[in-house]
């Protein structure tokens, strides 16, 4: 599999920018692209998919243990020519205390890809050179193999950049100028998703690209990529007569999930059915389950709380006993109110939006048997939000974070951390079990 990893010195500095533009323009040349982001994040994927046609894909090596990685990326690129991984923040930057445990260049080892770097230019020319030939030489494991200047503000800055990396050894793969308007949006939580937004600026991306990259270069790096050797990941399977409906929240509001979570389901004798719980006033059809995952409910607060007759649905499915799995989002949504804005009221608590930002991995520890957990067990997931609950719901924690998070019984599973179910497949196994009881 032709591969190439796209990473830059700092965040800010253009990958999804550079990445999503290469998808892309690799894409409208004919080629089926394989799109793949390293790290927990669910939004660079959203642009991944409407760049590629194909799902957006996360390889985290905290989340799902570094032995899945290869298994994993071999999975989602079936069937393409060529796949593209985004990075995460810097090239090594990854969890705290661990030398780069998950960092874009622990992912770029394990695929054993050549890297491409995106190097924003704006406030520096020739010191673009130094900075490349500081990352290629940082770790003899990580190929550098290429570079892409950002941000360049004339040809004349351009040429002197470009000439100090090519002294470092390295080429420049292409120059982007500034001031091209293809940057995504941000707010609270990163960039905007795509679902919120359309496929135009996609398309500019691609064209930009094309335009100031030389892609037969960048092709002709991800061809030096040898075989992994590996045996694609797949979901353990099990037979059933009939699939259960398991309802999963989608649309503008729910944005955040693993493809391989659709995948655990089907594989488990489930038909995953998506709604929209901002304009679907029923359930689907059969539901036996609930999947809430995350997303922003905040921002949708108002439409949410307008659709009562889904909320009534919902709260009532809950609370009588149908399995259900609520990350983040989800935990929102089961609240009383969210802002104060009435929810479904499936948990007895009220969410608001706090001063500041959480985030990062955990180790969560289940103190008693639920849903999804059992006693003593342990799995690695990441919070990533800005709102907190106002009080504790009376009930026991779905995870011990050490502080207790979320809430969970026999049949409800809801907190605010995101588990990758290909890093722990028990959990999966556990949800579908419940659903076809």
């Amino acid at each position: 599999m032709s591969r190439i990893v796209v990473a830059a010195p700092s965040s800010g500095s253009g990958k999804t920018t550079v990445a999503t533009g290469l998808m892309a323009a690799l894409r409208a040349r004919g080629l089926t692209v394989s799109p793949f982001k390293v790290g927990p994040d669910y939004i660079d994927p959203g642009y991944h998919a409407l760049a590629t046609g194909r799902p957006g894909r996360n390889l985290d090596p905290v989340l799902c243990g570094e032995g899945l990685v290869a298994p994993l990326f071999a999975h989602g690129a079936e069937g393409a020519d060529v796949a593209v991984v985004e990075g995460v923040m810097g090239l090594f930057d990854g969890r705290l205390g661990t030398r780069g445990e998950g960092s874009t260049a622990h992912v770029a080892r394990l695929l054993e890809a050549p890297v491409v770097l995106v190097v924003d230019a704006r406030h520096t020319s020739r010191t673009v050179g130094a900075v490349a030939l500081g990352m290629a030489r940082f770790d003899p494991a990580v190929r550098v193999a290429g570079v892409v200047l950002n941000q360049v503000g004339s040809q004349r800055h351009a040429a002197e950049a470009r000439a100090a990396v090519e002294e470092a050894g390295l080429p420049v793969l292409g120059a982007l100028p500034r001031n091209l308007g293809i940057e995504a949006p941000s707010r609270h939580l990163g960039l905007v998703p795509a679902a919120e937004r359309n496929d135009a600026k996609i398309a500019a991306m691609g064209e930009a690209v094309a335009a100031h990259v030389d892609l037969d270069a960048v092709l002709e790096l991800a061809r030096t990529a040898p075989p992994l050797g590996v045996a694609p990941w797949r979901p353990a399977a099990r037979p059933v007569q009939a699939p259960r409906v398991v309802a999963v929240a989608g649309g503008r509001a729910f944005t955040f999930r693993y493809p391989e979570t659709d995948e655990l389901l089907a594989a488990g004798g489930c038909r995953v059915v998506e709604f929209d719980p901002l304009r679907d006033t029923v359930l689907p059809a059969g539901t036996a389950g609930l999947w809430l995952g995350g997303g922003f409910p905040e921002v949708h607060a108002a439409e949410l709380a307008a659709n009562t007759a889904l909320l009534a649905e919902v709260r009532d499915a809950v609370r009588s006993g149908m399995p259900t799995v609520a990350e983040c989002a989800g935990l929102l949504y089961l609240c009383r109110t969210l802002d104060g804005v009435p929810m479904a009221g499936a948990v007895d608590a009220d969410a608001a939006m706090g001063p500041r930002l959480t985030l990062g991995y955990r180790t969560a520890t289940a103190e008693r048997p639920s849903l999804l957990g059992r006693p003593g067990e342990v799995v690695t997931g990441h919070e990533f939000h800005r709102t907190r609950l106002l009080d504790r719901p009376d009930a026991d924690p779905a995870w011990l974070l050490p502080h207790p998070d979320g809430v969970a019984t026999e049949t409800l599973h809801a907190s605010y951390l995101h588990v990758h179910w290909a890093g722990h497949p028990q959990l999966a196994a556990r949800f579908v079990e419940g659903v076809h009881a």
